[in-house]
């Protein structure tokens, strides 16, 4: 996004025509983001439509249509107030990565980015791909967005595998229970330590490698991965209180699908729920509109996998998917909106932090 002064001065004069070029550029890339987003969300709906309709057409699956209708609505409320703290919890860190933003922007930007995360996820990318509008529409710099967007991915990322790593050690342990506590919690345990070790130590191992030796290209993503590894290091080792908020994007979607399993009786043991959750959104990264069917069954899967009865898994993953697919696509839908009208408007970014500065205070 645009670094502008805060003076009356603004920018350098542009060259004749370039404002009419540059706003011909922002309508233009303003029509097809919203045009991807209505597609996506009819796509959503006729995906919906269709699962609702094979749910109870199929004999075997009308066990969980059954199911389906013994939801208390408190159970709802309750899941929905928290997907609501994991949206804010996503807004919070997502603010504390954009701090040179402006607050309502910031807010507008991530919103938006869940809600083109949850109609078209594709491992996140989808989300992406309206911050990157935003910055170019804005004059900004696509690719110091795409830094920092980086950054956001990987802190986020660092959580789960975080969270991977505590479960699955604990789970090995027997402080937790699950099924089979070597193969299906020490080993995940594991995977995660060592994929937040490899990450940490990336530019330490960048950095001692020879100059003289020339760089291929395995070793040029390696430098490239490192510079954006260690500003992700550098705001895990100077915290501020934004960077909970990543930590409450996960565990509230967590604690939101052992609600949807608690409608139905009784959810698995913690540790297995943990596990299972984190493996089965593995299944988010393949490009359906909405994870309708990969999600869900990636998600019951590996819930089945850990222990749960084959019907209540499958019904509280729908319940959980309709919670955390609808709220974030309906907050960030009304955000894209009142963005829309302001994608024009100048933005006066705050100054950059100096190297290493206390961000305790956000």
């Amino acid at each position: 996004m645009r670094s502008t002064p805060a003076g009356p001065a603004g920018p350098p004069p542009a060259e004749p025509g370039a404002d009419h070029h540059f706003d011909a550029r922002r309508q233009d890339a303003e029509a097809g983001e919203g045009a991807r987003l209505r597609r996506g969300i009819i796509s959503l709906l006729v995906l919906g439509v269709l699962v609702g309709a094979l749910v109870v057409a199929v004999p075997g699956l009308r066990t969980v249509a059954d199911r389906l209708r013994e939801v208390s609505p408190g159970w709802v409320v309750l899941a929905v107030a928290l997907e609501l703290g994991s949206c804010a919890g996503y807004v919070a860190v997502f603010r504390h990565i954009f701090y040179r933003v402006p607050l309502v922007l910031a807010v507008r930007v991530a919103l938006s980015e869940m809600a083109f995360g949850a109609v078209l996820p594709v491992g996140g990318a989808g989300g992406i791909a309206v911050g990157a509008w935003v910055a170019k529409a804005k004059g900004g710099s696509l690719r110091r967005f795409m830094e920092r967007s980086a950054v956001l991915f990987l802190i986020t990322s660092g959580v789960n595998a975080a969270t991977l790593a505590v479960a699955g050690l604990l789970v090995g342990a027997g402080v937790l229970h699950a099924p089979h506590p070597l193969l299906l919690g020490l080993l995940p345990g594991v995977v995660g330590c060592a994929g937040l070790a490899f990450f940490w130590w990336l530019p330490d191992l960048v950095a001692r490698r020879s100059p003289d030796r020339p760089d291929g290209r395995l070793v040029g993503w390696l430098r490239t991965t490192a510079l954006v590894v260690g500003e992700a290091r550098e705001e895990v080792r100077h915290p501020g209180w934004g960077l909970l908020g990543a930590v409450g994007y996960l565990w509230f979607d967590i604690a939101m699908l052992w609600v949807s399993f608690r409608a139905f009786g009784h959810p698995p043991p913690v540790g297995a729920l943990t596990l299972a959750f984190l493996i089965g959104y593995l299944g988010n990264i393949l490009p359906v509109p909405g994870g309708i069917g990969a999600l869900d069954a990636g998600l019951t899967g590996a819930m089945i996998l850990y222990g749960a009865d084959p019907a209540t898994a499958a019904a509280a993953v729908l319940v959980y998917h309709a919670v955390v697919l609808w709220i974030p696509t309906l907050l960030g839908t009304l955000a894209f909106l009142r963005l829309r009208p302001t994608i024009s408007e100048r933005v006066v970014l705050t100054p950059e932090r100096p190297p290493g500065a206390r961000r305790v205070g956000g």
